[in-house]
């Protein structure tokens, strides 16, 4: 893990934009519409990689920023409350930090969505947010969190350890 500011800041980008980028390649394949042909995901093109990447470059600097305004901060106070770093295994404690940052940031991010591509870019009424961004949020909810679990995290741990060995 991180042991300097800079190292965080390498972590925070890492991990923010493998985030965005896993995000984006759903979404981006649900609105190209995937999910409802036979065969669902399973026929995606490679079209969705190069359309999410472009995406992500924008949306991960949205998910550094606001997981350092507040999505970091209320992910430990998840995991504070629900296990002792002294007592419990250290994985535990470290999925706890993910699953209260993923119960953050997804809501979090899932607004940023809406208002930028339903209302900004999709011209939707502003009145409609409410309802757009529940949906955007129960849609993108259970990808956030097997996504950040599964893949994101722990490609974000191994770079890191990569980047940085004497750190893991």
């Amino acid at each position: 893990m991180p042991k300097t500011k800079t190292q965080g800041i390498i972590f925070g980008l890492i991990m923010s934009y493998a985030m965005a980028y896993g995000m984006e390649v759903y979404n981006i394949a649900i609105k190209m519409g995937f999910n409802l042909s036979a065969g669902g995901f399973s026929n995606m093109t490679n079209i969705v990689f190069w359309e999410a990447f472009k995406e992500a470059l924008y949306m991960g600097a949205f998910v550094f920023l606001f997981s350092n305004l507040w999505g970091n901060k209320l992910g430990a106070r998840f995991m504070a409350r629900h296990c002792n770093p002294e007592k419990d295994n250290p994985y535990f404690c470290q999925l706890m930090r993910q699953a209260g940052t993923v119960a953050v940031m997804c809501p979090t991010m899932s607004m940023v969505a809406s208002i930028l591509f339903n209302l900004i870019l999709g011209g939707a009424p502003i009145v409609q947010l409410p309802a757009i961004w529940v949906g955007t949020f129960l849609k993108n909810f259970p990808m956030a969190f097997f996504w950040n679990m599964f893949a994101a995290a722990p490609f974000s741990h191994w770079l890191f350890g990569k980047l940085f060995p004497n750190n893991h």
